[in-house]
C-alpha cells in the first residue's frame, strides 16, 4: 500500500482529536482489534460503552482456528477443523512486527506472553526450473556476482570520474567481504550459499554447493522472493502471541468492564436526536435494541453496506462502493518433514496460484505441526477462491509436492480459508489505490457522520493489512469522542 500518498491526500487536521460536546455512552459495532481497543480507552475514561459483535468470538479477522472449529462460508460450504490438541492455523492475522508498539503495548499491558515467529529462514527454497533453490544459495550468490561485477568496475576505472581513490580503494576492500571474492575479484562461490558437503568428525572437510550464474539466477521468476525480509513490516524480530493470535483479542475482552455482545446481528443503525439508535438480534434470534450518544462502527465495509442505516448520502456510497482484496490460506497437519530439511519456520516461494508455503514457527520438533501450504492474494486468490474446495487442496498439496518431492502424501486434515466468503468479513483488506477505490472515502469515512464515527484497520495508513492500523484507529475514535486527559 502506498502510506506516503493516502497522507498526503488526507488533511492532517482530520488525524486530530476534535473536543466535541460531552459524551457518556457510545455503541460500538464489531468487536474486532479496533473495536476492542476503542472500547478498552472509553472505559478507562469513564464512558459507558456497549460492544455488540455478530460472530460467536471475538477478534475479528485476528481468527485462530483449532481442532473442533467448524465452519461455513458464504457459499454454503462447512468445513470442520481437525487439528490435534494445541495445534492451530491462524487463520488472520499471523505475525506482529516488533516496531508495531500500539499491538506490543496492548501485550505488554495485558500479560499476553510473546514469542519470536521466524518469519525468514534461508533453509527455505525459491521454486526454480532447475529443481528448488535454497534461499541462502540465491541470496549469496546473486551478491557475490554483483559484487564481482562492481568490483570489475572499479578495476577498470570505470568509477574513476564518480569516486575519489580512498573511496575506491574503501569500496574494493568492501566488496571482497562483502561477495566473499577471490583475490583477482572473481566470484567462484561460497559456503555462505550452502554446503554441498559438510564438515566432519575428522578430515572430511566442508565443501560449498556449486554456484548458480547470474544468467539462471535472474531468469528466475520468483527471484524477488529474496526482498521479501526487506520490507520493513517483515523484518526481524517478528513476534506472535504463544498460543495463537487470538489470545491478544481475547485479553482485551476479559479486561473490559462490560463483556461484549457476541452474536448480535446488527439489522438497523439509525439517528436518534443527537444520538444513536441500533436494533440487532441476539444468538436467540429475538429483537434488542441500543441507544447511546454515539456509535463507533469497526464493521468491514462490504458487511456494513447490507446493514439498513441512515449515514449521509455521500457516506453511503463510499460505503457500497468500497472494494476489498481476497485472499486465501490452504494449511494441513502432518509431521514436520521439512525439519529434516533444516528448515525451521519462514517461508518458501513457490510462484503461481499458490505463492508461498509457511512453515511452522512453534512447537519445533515435535510429531505433527501445521503447514500452510498456500496464502495469496489479490487476482491469484480470486481466481483461485473459484476453484472448488477439492481443487485448492490439490493444488496447495501439489505445491508442496513441487518444493518437497515425496511429501504431499504427508498432509492431511485440510482446512481452507477464502477470506471473501467468511461471513462478518468478506474480505482481508482494502487497497484504497487499487480496485478503483477514491482516496476521496478514505478522507470521508476518516470523518464523523453527526453521531457515527468510523474505525478499523482499513481506514489507517495500513489499509486493513495490520492489527497496528486497528489499534491506532480505534484508539483516534474514542480520542475523538472524549480526548484522553478527560475522565467523565
Amino acid at each position: 500500500m502506498g502510506g506516503a500518498s493516502l497522507a498526503a491526500a488526507l488533511p492532517s487536521h482530520l488525524f486530530g482529536a476534535p473536543r466535541n460536546e460531552r459524551v457518556g455512552s457510545v455503541v460500538i459495532l464489531g468487536a474486532g482489534m479496533a473495536g476492542l481497543t476503542a472500547a478498552r480507552e472509553l472505559e478507562a475514561r469513564g464512558i459507558d460503552v456497549t460492544v455488540l459483535e455478530a460472530r460467536d468470538r471475538v477478534g475479528g479477522r485476528v481468527w485462530t482456528v483449532r481442532g473442533g472449529d467448524r465452519f461455513t462460508d458464504l457459499d454454503g460450504h462447512a468445513q470442520s477443523v481437525d487439528f490435534d490438541p494445541g495445534l492451530y492455523l491462524n487463520a488472520g492475522a499471523a505475525r506482529i512486527p516488533s516496531h508495531h508498539d500500539g499491538i506490543l503495548g496492548l501485550c505488554r499491558d495485558l500479560h499476553v506472553p510473546l514469542e519470536v515467529l521466524v518469519n525468514s529462514s534461508r533453509s527455505a527454497f525459491i521454486a526454480d526450473s532447475s529443481g528448488p533453490l535454497r534461499l541462502r544459495q540465491a541470496a549469496n550468490d546473486l551478491r557475490g556476482h554483483l559484487s564481482e561485477l562492481l568490483e570489475a568496475a572499479l578495476r577498470s576505472g570505470s568509477l574513476d570520474q564518480t569516486l575519489d581513490l580512498p573511496t575506491r580503494k574503501a569500496l574494493a576492500t568492501f566488496l571482497t567481504g562483502y561477495g566473499d571474492l577471490a583475490t583477482d575479484g572473481h566470484y567462484g562461490g561460497s559456503a555462505r550459499s550452502g554446503l554441498a558437503r559438510p564438515p566432519g568428525a575428522f578430515d572430511q572437510a566442508q565443501q560449498a554447493v556449486a554456484p548458480r550464474s547470474l544468467d539462471q539466477l535472474l531468469a528466475n521468476p520468483n527471484l524477488a522472493g529474496l526482498l521479501f525480509e526487506e520490507n520493513i513490516l517483515m523484518q526481524a524480530t517478528m513476534l506472535a502471541p504463544v498460543g495463537g493470535m487470538d489470545a491478544i483479542p481475547r485479553a482485551i475482552a476479559a479486561a473490559l468492564r462490560r463483556p461484549v455482545i457476541t452474536g448480535a446481528q446488527v439489522a438497523e443503525i439509525r439517528r436518534a436526536g443527537r444520538g444513536v439508535h441500533i436494533r440487532y438480534r441476539d444468538r436467540t434470534g429475538r429483537a434488542q435494541t441500543v441507544t447511546a450518544d454515539r456509535a463507533i462502527i469497526t464493521v468491514p465495509l462490504p458487511v456494513l453496506a447490507g446493514i439498513s442505516a441512515d449515514f449521509s448520502a455521500p457516506v453511503r456510497r463510499a460505503i457500497a462502493t468500497s472494494r476489498y482484496e481476497d485472499s486465501v490460506k490452504v494449511a494441513f497437519q502432518s509431521r514436520p518433514f521439512w525439519e529434516e530439511q533444516q528448515i525451521y519456520g519462514g517461508l518458501s516461494f513457490v510462484g503461481g496460484e499458490t505463492s508461498i508455503i509457511w512453515y511452522p514457527s512453534d512447537r519445533f520438533q515435535q510429531p505433527q505441526a501445521v503447514l500452510l501450504a498456500a496464502y495469496m492474494a489479490q487476482d491469484a486468490a480470486r481466481s483461485f477462491a473459484r476453484r472448488a474446495l477439492t481443487e485448492q487442496v490439490a493444488l496447495a498439496r501439489s505445491a508442496v509436492e513441487r518444493i518437497h518431492p515425496g511429501h504431499g502424501g504427508d498432509l492431511n486434515r485440510p482446512v481452507v480459508i477464502n477470506w471473501a466468503k467468511i461471513p462478518h468479513s468478506q474480505g482481508p483488506w482494502l487497497e484504497w489505490e487499487k480496485d478503483d477505490n477514491e482516496l476521496d472515502s478514505f478522507r470521508l469515512l476518516n470523518q464523523p457522520d453527526g453521531p457515527f464515527l468510523f474505525a478499523g484497520s482499513h481506514l489507517s495508513q495500513y489499509s486493513g493489512h495490520w492489527q497496528e492500523g486497528a489499534v491506532l484507529s480505534g484508539r483516534r475514535a474514542a480520542d475523538a469522542l472524549v480526548p484522553p486527559d478527560v475522565h467523565v
